[in-house]
């Protein structure tokens, strides 16, 4: 079987809810091709199904051994279990398919201490360094650089793309950390668009306005581009209550029934609880009786709706919560 035959059978046979969960976590056009291979599928094999299933199992086992200890940790666990050809071929398949990254002692690493580190490294070695870190650590160590360097590096980390294992090699080397166990001979993909997102969501909002205001003078199209994707519609769940009810007042009606017209079940009941009981049934009502709707339009107006949010915070009608679990609103 294919990889995708598998996957297919992986879904089909995990309960719906579960199902559903793992499609939110993948790319428009992986949910196209699973769903048509699922669609494909009329009766699996209990054989089948059972060594999809031990497959799986397998791997997920394998791959807690290398997050936790290593390629060589995994390896003789899996040996005593499985066997050392079994072994070899499962972290095989699974290095190949995670392709594991660089900098994973940096990631384990309190982010004050790698920030004392690099701090005076080349802005383009730092923002290598921060592609690889998770982003709340990562937007740690962004907040505390200087101004002019917060700007240099995250426009440097929006255009990072494709890095050479030589090149990862000698920035790990000058760590003075342990190799990854494990890099591809390709070139490995880090930074982008979506990666200056996730750090810059994790800072404080003076160094993200910092940021933002100077890439604007710099390059606008970069600059608007990272503000788009800064806060997305789906983003309104982590709204208190009474900021909902402020953006509620800004936004008209047919506007909002719009843009929930592709929202999902937790977006649309977060924003009814927050309207009167009569304004939210009218609100469902519009919403059900609505016709057809570009998915282009339905976007738009998501956006618009965002924009209001982002007019609001900026004014300091309402707080956007950042900088993860630990900040606290009072």
């Amino acid at each position: 079987m294919s990889g995708k035959q598998k996957a297919a059978i992986l879904l089909v046979s995990l309960r719906p809810e579960i199902s559903s969960a793992v499609f939110k976590h993948l790319k428009e056009d992986e949910i196209e091709d699973l769903t048509l291979e699922i669609a494909g599928i009329k009766r699996v094999q209990p054989d089948q199904r059972d060594a999809v299933l031990e497959e799986f199992h397998e791997l997920m086992v394998a791959r807690e051994y290398l997050e936790h200890g290593g390629i060589e940790y995994a390896r003789e666990l899996l040996e005593k279990a499985l066997g050392s050809a079994k072994a070899d071929d499962i972290i095989n398949r699974l290095t190949a398919s995670l392709q594991v990254r660089p900098f994973d002692f940096a990631r384990k690493t309190d982010a004050t201490q790698l920030f004392n580190f690099i701090q005076n490294e080349h802005p383009q070695t730092i923002a290598l360094i921060l592609a690889y870190l998770d982003p709340e650590q990562a937007g740690l160590i962004l907040s505390s650089l200087t101004p002019e360097l917060q700007v240099n590096v995250a426009k440097r980390l929006a255009k990072l793309d494709r890095t050479t294992p030589e090149v990862l090699q000698e920035i790990e080397s000058t760590l003075e950390q342990r190799l990854s166990a494990f890099i591809v001979d390709d070139y490995t993909v880090a930074g982008g668009i979506e990666s200056a997102v996730n750090i810059l969501s994790m800072v404080d909002r003076a160094t993200e306005r910092t940021i933002i205001d100077s890439l604007e003078e710099e390059e606008p199209e970069l600059a608007e581009e990272i503000r788009k994707r800064m806060f997305v519609f789906e983003d309104i769940i982590i709204l208190d209550d009474r900021s909902i009810q402020k953006v509620l007042r800004e936004v008209d009606s047919k506007d909002l029934a719009l843009a929930l017209k592709t929202a999902s079940e937790e977006v649309s009941s977060r924003i009814m609880k927050n309207m009167s009981k009569r304004a939210a049934e009218m609100l469902q009502e519009d919403i059900d009786f609505m016709g057809p709707a570009r998915l282009r339009d339905i976007e738009d107006t998501q956006q618009k709706i965002v924009a209001t949010i982002r007019r609001l915070e900026d004014t300091g009608e309402i707080i956007i919560a950042r900088g993860g679990e630990d900040e606290v609103i009072v």
